[in-house]
């Protein structure tokens, strides 16, 4: 039987013994515990989200039907019956994920209630954010990108989904090419807009993430700090405006495409801002965010853990777009 005191579950500094909760002892800190910083994450309510909670099976069919044409009707003569060309996406739900925090009775004896609350909303931003993070890499299948790298090289985003503004020119991305001065323009941000409207991509449900770095170049376009696009704040969603139709919000779970080290033609990191419609990504959600507990007798404590299961694929690769930027 092996040792239980070096189980897979108990490692160096995983518990949080008295000395690690100090913090959230009155006697110590305040009886208020500020929760830690929640990051403002956008991709999920912004994509096409199926649920199939409680539903068997490993990997969800999605149909994918084309659009017809009309036909012209003469006269005393039979209607044209659409040709049935309807195709399938297959998800693959295999993203799992969990979080966990092992918690000895002493602490919850002596700690505030708030101890508790401070984990689990910290789990829940642990995980949101690698949800967040996938659907960001969702983007390596824009354009003819293929299937979804979840750990992209630059490389990987070398399709026809990817444009930079190159002196000026919107221009189809491959590494080792983007300099600090290819920054995120109105001209180029219009000229993304118009590839979008030369797909027949909705006007509605379009979305625009950028990187910190971009939020700060915009604003020193008048457009973009004039009242017709501010909202007058940051919501929680990230939202901070709308132009030319296309809500635009700031994450910093924008992808770094490559790293400065990496780029023999700068010395800054390139990061991904994404343009896309709802139905550009896909993301299958089988468990939703799921916390349980177990009391572990030989530890004298709690153990918590939350996780969550769900799929991510890209659903209409013509409908999303990925902006390489320089990050400073």
């Amino acid at each position: 039987m092996a040792n239980e005191t070096s189980g897979a579950y108990f490692t160096a500094n995983a518990v949080v013994d008295k000395t690690a909760a100090g913090t959230f002892i009155p006697e110590i800190w305040s009886d208020e515990i500020i929760a830690a910083y929640q990051k403002n994450l956008k991709m999920a309510p912004l994509v096409k989200r199926i649920q199939m909670s409680g539903k068997k099976g490993d990997v969800i069919h999605i149909p994918k039907p084309t659009r017809g044409s009309a036909s012209a009707k003469s006269e005393a003569t039979a209607v044209t019956i659409q040709a049935n060309l309807e195709s399938e996406l297959q998800v693959s739900v295999n993203r799992h994920f969990e979080y966990s925090r092992l918690i000895e009775d002493i602490v919850e004896v002596q700690a505030l209630n708030s101890l508790r609350q401070f984990y689990t909303e910290d789990a829940g931003y642990a995980l949101s954010v690698q949800v967040d993070n996938d659907l960001h890499a969702a983007a390596t299948g824009f354009g003819d990108g293929g299937a979804v790298v979840f750990s992209p090289a630059a490389t990987d985003y070398q399709h026809t989904g990817c444009f930079f503004n190159d002196n000026g020119t919107t221009t189809q991305y491959t590494d080792d090419t983007l300099v600090a001065a290819d920054v995120f323009t109105d001209a180029f941000f219009r000229d993304m807009i118009q590839k979008m409207d030369d797909n027949n991509v909705p006007m509605d449900g379009r979305s625009l993430i950028i990187p910190p770095s971009v939020r700060n170049t915009i604003m020193g376009i008048d457009r973009y700090v004039s009242s017709d696009f501010v909202t007058g704040q940051v919501v929680n969603s990230g939202l901070i405006g709308n132009l030319y139709g296309v809500d635009i919000y700031v994450s910093a779970n924008c992808r770094t495409i490559e790293a400065a080290a990496d780029n023999t033609a700068s010395s800054v990191d390139t990061r991904a801002a994404l343009l896309f419609h709802s139905d550009a990504i896909v993301m299958a959600e089988q468990l939703g965010v799921r916390s349980q507990t177990q009391y572990k007798q030989e530890y004298l404590s709690t153990l918590y853990t939350a996780d969550t299961l769900y799929g991510v694929q890209v659903y209409r690769p013509e409908a999303g777009f990925v902006l390489a930027v320089p990050s400073a």
